[in-house]
């Protein structure tokens, strides 16, 4: 079983991400506060945790997850192309599984390799559309289905 471990948001492109305990979603404007969420195909974006942790450990970092720029960090569950179609819920929230979250050399930025370290096996998480609106909070049960 999945749940959420963290939530971060950005209000704007290349702002270092801010650490929330609760969010709103909505389905035109994705997690409230976040800059993407009017973004079509991605959305919000989820990472898992013990995805990071393999990229981590390829770079020889013990960086902060927000560091990927993701909006939620989940546990128990590894990501691959299965998933695109999926739904995701969270609480009442459900969001659909549009696409991988390909990294961009922007990660390179922040440590050098990490952009390689997050391409095998999709460990740079997932992009997803808002279904249906609702609120979640850190240590909701996520399920895939």
């Amino acid at each position: 079983m999945s749940s959420i471990k963290a939530i971060a948001i950005k209000n704007r492109p290349r702002v270092a991400m801010q650490s929330i305990d609760s969010a709103q979603i909505s389905v035109a404007n994705g997690i409230l506060g976040d800059f993407r969420g009017t973004q079509l195909g991605r959305q919000i974006t989820i990472l898992s945790e013990s995805a990071w942790q393999k990229a981590c450990a390829e770079v020889n970092a013990d960086l902060p997850w927000m560091v990927r720029r993701a909006n939620l960090l989940v546990d128990g569950v590894e990501f691959d192309a299965g998933y695109v179609g999926k739904t995701v819920r969270i609480g009442d929230v459900e969001l659909v599984v549009t696409e991988e979250t390909a990294p961009c050399s922007r990660m390179d930025a922040q440590h050098q390799g990490l952009t390689a370290a997050l391409r095998p096996e999709w460990r740079g998480g997932i992009c997803c559309n808002v279904v249906k609106p609702g609120e979640i909070r850190i240590g909701d049960r996520v399920e895939f289905c």
